[in-house]
């Protein structure tokens, strides 16, 4: 297990959040199911490779495989022509999810504050259940060892006194890692800009024309600049720079919303690429509801030029289903039809928890 510790001076607590990451999650559970797999590179998506022909992207792929420069994403085509010799399989997600909420049972053990946040990360807010830094690193390597002694697998974990913080730190060790951060401002101040979550390609480049590389130096930038520039997500990242975000974790009864956002290679107004990207995140969304229904479902866009346009649909009844969730995100993409497009999104909203066993709302 890979762990960093950053000491600093102000010991002052406010709060303690871990994000538990699970490391290469789908094809780690294929290497754990299928031990001749180890040490291979394996790549999981479409419907895997048949007689040299790929379809899909990629979902997830070992690390072994990552070394032929095959990330998640990427189509399964060029996968497939970086690394003709990797094991390619389809996506059994009917497995996966299983896995994914045995995981999760466990990490609600440790914390009554937990927010799922995909099918293989979660946040913990454990302020409640340490006294100080040391203590929170003792928690996390009991839940690692833990999730390892009865699922066979390893995760990463970054512990912060915010969400993202965590994140990015949880990110900073892969695989098998721990990564405590006592101190924001210096753990994040020589990291590049494209480790902050949601900061795609084009957001760098701005962010590039300003002179701004690394975190540390948006961290000092003016907070009026960067809205001037960047609108709204400015101010969020300016907070996130100086690890001032406040966002709380969230558990699943306490949810009024649920969202998941993609910011493209390239600018589109390409429909059916649209369409595709929304449908993918409704996917996305519709694996992290778990027991909740939805009544409202909104799409959003952000122009080429910053220009942010929401769309939203709320239906009579609530609704479950992934196949009405795909549908109306397509109604709702066809709507933004003009400009090109660079950011996706997809929330569903007007939430309540379903009692699976007795088949009504709680």
């Amino acid at each position: 297990m890979n762990t960093i510790s950053l000491r600093v001076r102000d010991r002052a607590m406010r709060r303690i959040i871990l994000h538990v990451d699970m490391d290469s999650f789908f094809s780690a559970i294929e290497m754990r199911e299928h031990p001749e797999l180890r040490g291979l590179p394996v790549v999981v998506g479409g419907s895997g490779v048949e007689a040299g022909k790929a379809r899909g992207v990629v979902s997830t792929c070992s690390y072994e495989a990552r070394k032929y420069g095959i990330h998640s994403a990427m189509a399964l085509s060029q996968a497939y022509r970086l690394c003709p010799d990797a094991k390619f399989l389809p996506v059994n997600m009917d497995l996966y999810r299983r896995v994914s909420a045995e995981i999760m049972d466990i990490l609600r053990t440790y914390s009554d504050k937990m927010e799922q946040v995909s099918i293989d990360e979660a946040f913990l807010d454990i302020t409640a259940k340490v006294r100080d830094w040391t203590e929170a690193r003792v928690y996390a390597e009991r839940i690692k060892e833990e999730i390892r002694a009865k699922e066979r697998l390893t995760c990463s974990i970054g512990v912060a006194s915010s969400k993202m913080v965590a994140k990015i730190a949880s990110d900073f060790n892969k695989p098998d890692g721990l990564t405590v951060v006592e101190h924001a401002r210096e753990f994040l101040a020589e990291l590049p800009v494209r480790s902050i979550p949601g900061v795609g390609p084009k957001t760098e480049m701005v962010l590039k024309q300003m002179g701004i590389t690394r975190i540390g130096q948006l961290a000092s930038t003016d907070v009026q600049l960067l809205v001037s520039r960047l609108g709204k997500h400015g101010e969020q990242l300016y907070r996130i720079a100086n690890g001032t975000d406040e966002s709380e974790v969230v558990p699943e009864r306490d949810r009024k919303s649920l969202s998941r956002e993609r910011t493209l290679m390239d600018d589109t107004d390409d429909m059916e690429t649209l369409e595709r990207h929304v449908e993918e995140l409704a996917e996305e969304l519709h694996r992290a509801l778990k027991c909740l229904v939805f009544k409202t479902v909104t799409v959003k866009v952000k122009y080429s030029d910053f220009r942010v346009v929401t769309r939203s649909k709320t239906l009579k009844t609530f609704h479950s289903d992934l196949d009405t969730l795909k549908q109306i995100a397509r109604e709702l993409i066809r709507q933004m039809r003009g400009a090109k497009i660079r950011l996706v999104g997809v929330r569903v909203a007007r939430l309540a928890m379903l009692d699976r066993r007795q088949r009504r709302l709680a």
